[in-house]
């Protein structure tokens, strides 16, 4: 171990070494960083202005669409800024930070959702006791995913880097790291897998109890008007789950032979940089929120109109 040298920072190989592509994917993911920010801001003015979707589920809304701001925000501007970059380095104390928000954002966002899930489900299968049920309490999320993140980082800061130090990837996600690491790596491997059966299997059982209690429910509507109506309030929140996990499923369970750098960061670019982009234009299609844009905007022509 005498002769080995310590790395102190890691290189970014991004997703293209081609300074013409990489041009044209700083143009592409400036936009869309740009969009998701707009997007999100927009949806926090609008659930913060209107009295009228100052209700649990909103509230949890809020706090999602803060989570993916933060998370869109902690992947994008520093590959941004890579596409830019001579020397496309980060300290290893820059990359294990960014790994902990990375751990911090997804892990609160998967709970969020779950909250969300056991919220539709008070609304609709117990809506006499809804406002008792659930508070505005919103520390559950944050706190899991606070716990993730540390338990995997406290035992990422005992690896050793002592070369390659090339990631071949646009952040620092901890499989990238592991494969990087001089020292063992099947502590950090069970606890990153028991932290996932953990926080995820709980999160991922409390949405399918809440969902097998929903559909049960809106299937003993005798009306189809009022099945339409339920099956309206959770729909969006329906596909924000159902886009989480169908990506997680196939990134977590493809076969190892059809494993690849690309793959892998396809499914990173879909759940750390689009999903954020799409899940306020999802919940912006309920018409509660489409009335509250509306209403908005309203007001703002009508102080142009005054000025």
């Amino acid at each position: 171990m005498e002769n080995q040298t310590t790395v102190t920072e890691f290189i970014l190989l991004g997703l293209s070494s081609d300074p013409q592509m990489q041009i044209f994917l700083f143009v592409v993911f400036s936009v869309i960083y740009l969009i998701t920010l707009v997007e999100n801001l927009v949806m926090m003015l609008v659930i913060r202005a209107d009295s009228h979707l100052h209700t649990p589920m909103y509230f949890f809304l809020f706090h999602l669409s803060f989570v993916d701001t933060f998370y869109s925000s902690v992947t994008v501007v520093k590959m941004l800024m890579n596409f830019q970059a001579e020397h496309k380095t980060v300290s290893v104390n820059g990359c294990i930070a960014q790994m902990f928000f990375i751990f911090l954002s997804a892990g609160t966002e998967i709970f969020l959702l779950s909250a969300m899930a056991f919220d539709r489900y008070s609304a609709i299968c117990d809506p006499l006791h809804y406002m008792a049920t659930m508070n505005k309490r919103i520390c559950g999320p944050w706190t899991m995913g606070f716990l993730e993140a540390l338990f995997n980082t406290v035992f990422a800061l005992k690896l050793h880097f002592c070369g390659p130090n090339q990631v071949h990837h646009f952040t620092c996600e901890l499989l990238p790291l592991l494969q990087l690491s001089c020292t063992e790596t099947l502590t950090n491997q069970v606890v990153l897998l028991s932290s996932a059966v953990i926080f995820g299997l709980s999160s991922f059982l409390l949405t399918l109890i809440s969902y097998i209690h929903i559909i049960t429910t809106i299937l003993r509507i005798r009306s189809a008007e009022g099945r339409r109506k339920a099956f309206s309030t959770c729909s969006s929140h329906l596909t924000v789950v159902g886009l989480l996990y169908l990506t997680g499923f196939f990134q977590y369970t493809k076969p190892s032979s059809i494993s690849s750098v690309v793959l892998d960061e396809m499914f990173s670019i879909q759940y750390s940089i689009l999903t954020p982009t799409l899940n306020p234009i999802i919940y912006s299609l309920k018409n509660e929120v489409k009335k509250a844009i509306g209403k908005m905007l309203g007001k703002f022509r009508g102080g142009q109109n005054k000025l």
